[in-house]
């Protein structure tokens, strides 16, 4: 475990662990334990994670956010971090504005948009409600996720910049809709997601609900191939006004 000391505060971080690949693109969580060591209460707060490779070389910024820790408190929170390589070493990074406010603290709203709408939406892995939604963000990299029932749930990084203005959207176009089809003898059709077939039964998901039907009521089952398409993000727009 490594330990940090930033202003009033302690940082534990855990094992990170690698969870996931995609185009050369690696997911690593930790668990950090968060300390105020100070006599004060910190009621909200956040930090850039900042990650180098063996060569010294940044592969990733994070955001670790914190909230309501009192004097004393401790609060373990789960980072989930989007890097180019293995992270070898990591620092922390807490910057002033020009009016000297730390611009980790500065929160910037975003609406939050997904091709279709009605996605369930996650922060830096927290449900954040359904798109279309205005979301607060804070400077740093913050990971969006998008889960569809017909639709391959697909995640994208955001950049906020201390110098973003408000107003701004991100468009997310979500892929691979899938439905297999299960043919009934009687003449029926079921359009879902088959998870399992065996020897005597089949279950299709519809809906987001598990339907199973015994094996000798389907007369044929026609699977559509899985495909994992690559997200087509729309960089945040500003208003000009």
């Amino acid at each position: 475990m490594a330990c940090f000391w930033h202003a009033d505060l302690k940082l534990m971080f855990g094992r990170f662990i690698q969870t996931a690949e995609y185009v050369g693109e690696k997911t690593f969580t930790c668990d950090v334990v968060v300390q105020n060591v100070s006599q004060k209460g910190i009621p909200s707060g956040s930090l850039t994670v900042r990650m180098l490779d063996k060569n010294r070389v940044r592969i990733a910024d994070s955001v670790l956010n914190f909230s309501d820790l009192g004097p004393g408190d401790s609060s373990r929170i789960s980072l989930r971090v989007s890097a180019t390589g293995i992270p070898t070493t990591l620092s922390l990074i807490g910057l002033n504005d020009s009016a000297g406010i730390p611009t980790s603290l500065k929160t910037v709203p975003l609406k939050i948009i997904s091709v279709p709408s009605g996605a369930s939406l996650k922060v830096d892995g927290k449900e954040s409600g359904v798109t279309p939604k205005v979301v607060s963000l804070t400077v740093g990299t913050h990971s969006l996720e998008f889960a569809k029932e017909g639709y391959a749930t697909g995640t994208t990084p955001v950049d906020v910049t201390a110098d973003e203005i408000p107003g701004g959207s991100i468009t997310f176009e979500m892929g691979g809709l899938s439905r297999d089809t299960v043919e009934l003898r009687d003449g029926s059709s079921i359009l879902g997601d088959v998870m399992s077939l065996s020897t005597t039964t089949v279950v299709i998901r519809v809906n987001g609900e598990d339907q199973t039907y015994g094996r000798n009521r389907v007369k044929r089952i026609s699977l559509v191939e899985r495909e994992t398409v690559q997200p087509v993000v729309t960089p945040p727009t500003t208003n000009s006004k």
